[in-house]
């Protein structure tokens, strides 16, 4: 029996052709769980996808995997579309994949809950982190497409609630794969400039694959890094995107949102109409109270005869001056007395008085000579009189003995 012999490579290709010339395995779709999952730095993607009872290896290249919108994750239940065939290297064969969706949810939704989960994690849905909204804006920037019909109804809606906030409109792309990238600049243009109090970044209705912008991580980034505070405004009331659980208030609708962010003129004005009625209530109150009490007191002054109260003042007064009077006088006697009796003593101890019995003071260099002890000979001493006074050389000094 005669065999044709054959390299491994032969072979290899050979069974390979062999699948790649089945259909039913050139477009296959396979239910399977995630496992051994790993990127490598090529940009590929290589795992394996199992059963209960066998595992295929599969690959994923960069071209195919750029295009998904969740990470795949180990243990995840997937379907994966693409065509079986060999890699001849190793001789065994394997699933080019070219797109793998999770199983049960869509490829959106997944990668919704994934960025939730994510940035939940990481704290940007806190509350504490929430910054409070304004009460009375005065500018409000509209980051939203300046043609949609959303923006037109919030303007309408600000400027009939509210006309004293001034609104400025942030063109911004809404849908498609520029928006994320979009909007991130428009909340960072109008941080930057701080040309506004208060953000409403939104568009109107559509489908999850319209809104998915603000599904995105840049976008959600952007809306927490902002310093203004932002109203998340996004399609209708069902619709809950990543967006709403960043901003630090979520509106249903666009409409919904500029009812929130500015209050209504109406019902300000009536509740400032009913403060003035308690505020004019109570100084009526007021008035009434004052009124009755000056009313006791004039009562009061009909049974006081003024005149009478005058006439004893009067009285009062004369007897406080008369006694005012005489204790004055007798206090400046007493010190005239004292003053008299001191100007004497002063007069008598005065040394002018002195001289004019005849005496008088020998001074040396501004000093009293009161001892021949102090002199010396050939010393100059100042002698004065009554009426002048000399300068003398003294000659001789006599002591006393």
């Amino acid at each position: 029996m005669d065999f044709t012999i054959l390299t491994v490579t032969q072979l290899n290709n050979y069974i390979r052709r062999l699948l790649e010339q089945d259909e039913e395995l050139l477009s296959i779709a396979i239910r399977g769980e995630l496992s051994n999952y790993k990127i490598h730095s090529s940009g590929h993607h290589y795992f394996s996808v199992k059963d209960s009872e066998s595992t295929l290896r599969c690959v994923m290249f960069k071209s195919s995997a750029m295009h998904l919108r969740f990470r795949p994750e180990n243990g995840m239940k997937v379907i994966l579309f693409g065509k079986v065939s060999v890699y001849t290297r190793d001789g065994v064969y394997q699933l080019y994949c070219t797109n793998l969706i999770p199983d049960g949810l869509g490829e959106l939704q997944a990668a919704f809950e994934q960025l939730k989960q994510r940035l939940s994690d990481e704290g940007l849905f806190d509350p504490s982190k929430k910054k409070p909204i304004p009460a009375f804006p005065k500018r409000i920037a509209l980051v939203t497409s300046p043609t949609g019909a959303a923006v037109q109804d919030m303007i309408r809606i600000l400027r009939k609630r509210w006309p004293l906030s001034s609104v400025l409109i942030v063109p911004s792309l809404v849908q498609g794969p520029d928006a994320p990238e979009s909007i991130s600049e428009a909340l960072s243009y109008v941080n930057t400039w701080q040309l506004a109090d208060l953000i409403i970044v939104g568009r109107g209705g559509g489908s999850l694959e319209d809104l998915w912008a603000f599904n995105t991580e840049t976008v959600a980034r952007a809306i927490c890094s902002s310093s203004i505070p932002v109203i998340s405004a996004v399609g209708h009331e069902p619709d809950v995107t990543i967006a709403d659980y960043v901003a630090d208030l979520r509106a249903a609708t666009p409409s919904h949102a500029a009812e929130c962010a500015v209050p209504d003129r109406s019902e300000e004005s009536r509740v400032m109409d009913g403060l003035f009625r308690q505020i004019n209530s109570r100084i009526d109150r007021i008035l009434q109270e004052h009124s009755h009490a000056v009313r006791d007191r004039k009562k009061a002054l009909t049974y006081l005869d003024p005149a009478a109260v005058i006439r004893n003042s009067r009285l009062d007064l004369d007897r406080s001056y008369d006694r005012m009077t005489a204790v004055l006088q007798n206090l400046l006697r007493k010190h005239r007395q004292e003053l008299l009796s001191k100007t004497g003593m002063i007069r008598t101890l005065d040394p002018r008085q002195i001289l004019t019995r005849g005496f008088s003071i020998v001074t040396k260099e501004e000093a009293v000579v009161d001892s021949a002890f102090s002199l010396a000979v050939n010393d100059t001493v100042r002698i004065r009189f009554k009426d002048g006074q000399a300068s003398c050389l003294v000659r001789e000094i006599q002591l006393q003995e």
